[in-house]
């Protein structure tokens, strides 16, 4: 057994913090919380000191590959970006591109204290290899598209991948595969469908971009005659097991749906502002008992992949809108990044840190002046603490990070080989405005 000593823990966002306390940690899952120090004597101990101890964080909406497309075309909409720029890159996408995309954007998160995410993309094997070899926990799926795809090509080849990851990865303790279909404006009502029920057949998620902005609301229209959330409903896509990214554009009645249904919709803050999409109304979620997660959706849109801005940006802005500092509290977006998040991507024993729940946790080292002093641990997380600043990462009771020493990912190795892509991917460019 393990015990882990800090100046506070944070054992979830409706718990009081507790002042020099001691997690115990046995066979990757935590047996108490105490602060006796007599039930520490026979225990080997390590002492975080000035720290603050967390649940490790959740970024329940992304596309980790897209790291090495940072940067590739900034200041335009979400379609020009996504039409112009990133479909005709990802067409000539290969799927070692994917695999050390992935590794840079594993670094980048354990790095900011996230140990669990959610991510669709092409070539997902590769991504799913990358996270095992990382140490992390993830529900991922292959983003499954009406048109040919350069990860499987047609689209029942996406479907025959797909029920193989269901599959393989059944009882895996560290992936959950979700089905991953990725909008109404790229895959028609009856593919999603197929998707609805694939996802039930095996009691597995479904992750789709939903809502995101005024365009797709209308490119839908047009193309079924409904709106996204009502071709949703009639499918029977509205449930517990639906991940819906980005909810920007969403009405009363609908929200309501999503409270009555159980639906855990991603708000993305800091890309949704970037692409212009808009602020999606999550008080209003939060007021009728909607679970609202957080994400950074990808680095290519954000263009970073750090949940503590992201938990600031969700606060701010909203409070900036409703022109309430009291609308939304650090209480609030913490629990939307930490235990709504893990509970949609079925990790349930994750997200807390709680008698019997994984020892998925993460450290701020509170030795960096700008972090003194500390009045409120909860607050100094979500207003005040940057990505650079956590110094441990550990999942299933094993050490990702420690001393910010990366353990489980060759850093220097990942920069080489993705700087190599790029050059890769400036060649590509080249050639399309020849």
């Amino acid at each position: 057994m393990l015990g882990l000593k800090a100046k506070w823990i944070i054992p979830s966002a409706e718990e009081k913090p507790i002042e020099n306390g001691c997690i115990l940690i046995e066979n990757g899952k935590i047996s108490d919380i105490v602060q006796n120090e007599a039930l520490l004597s026979d225990l080997e101990v390590y002492d975080l000191g000035e720290a603050i101890v967390f649940p490790a964080l959740v970024n329940a909406h992304t596309h980790i590959s897209m790291s090495i497309f940072r940067g590739i075309a900034e200041d335009l909409p979400l379609m020009v970006w996504l039409t112009q720029y990133i479909f005709p890159v990802e067409a000539k996408l290969k799927r070692e591109w994917v695999y050390w995309g992935a590794k840079l954007s594993l670094i980048e998160m354990i790095k900011s204290g996230t140990g669990i995410f959610c991510d669709m993309y092409i070539f997902e094997p590769e991504v799913i290899k990358a996270t095992k070899e990382a140490g992390l926990r993830a529900t991922l799926g292959e983003g499954l598209f009406d048109f040919p795809s350069p990860g499987y090509g047609p689209l029942e080849k996406g479907f025959e991948i797909t029920e193989e990851l269901l599959r393989t990865y059944e009882s895996d303790e560290f992936i959950n595969i979700a089905v991953s279909p990725h909008t109404l404006y790229t895959c028609s009502p009856d593919t999603v469908k197929k998707c609805v029920d694939l996802a039930k057949k095996y009691e597995a998620k479904l992750h789709i971009h939903l809502c995101e902005n005024q365009e797709e609301l209308k490119v839908v229209k047009e193309k079924h005659g409904k709106a996204p959330i009502e071709i949703m409903q009639e499918i029977n896509g509205l449930g517990n097991f639906l991940i819906s990214a980005h909810c920007v554009k969403i009405t009363d009645e609908e929200i309501n749906l999503f409270a009555e249904k159980g639906v855990y919709p991603v708000h993305c803050p800091e890309s949704n502002l970037k692409l212009g999409s808009g602020i999606a109304p999550i008080v209003e979620m939060l007021l009728k008992g909607v679970k609202v997660c957080l994400g950074t959706d990808g680095p290519a849109s954000n263009n970073d992949l750090d949940m503590f801005s992201e938990m600031r940006t969700a606060s701010l802005v909203q409070k900036g809108i409703k022109e309430d500092p009291a609308v939304i509290s650090a209480k609030d977006v913490f629990k939307m990044a930490t235990e709504n998040g893990a509970e949609a991507l079925g990790f349930n024993k994750s997200g807390r840190l709680a008698k019997g729940y994984n020892a998925d946790l993460a450290v701020v080292d509170l030795k960096n002046s700008v972090l003194q002093p500390i009045y409120d641990p909860l607050a100094t997380l979500v207003y005040s603490v940057k990505a650079g600043q956590i110094s441990h990462l550990m999942i299933g009771g094993k050490w990702i990070m420690k001393d910010y020493e990366l353990l489980t990912l060759n850093e220097e190795e990942v920069v080489q080989k993705v700087k190599e892509i790029q050059e890769e991917v400036l060649e590509i460019l080249k050639g399309q405005s020849n």
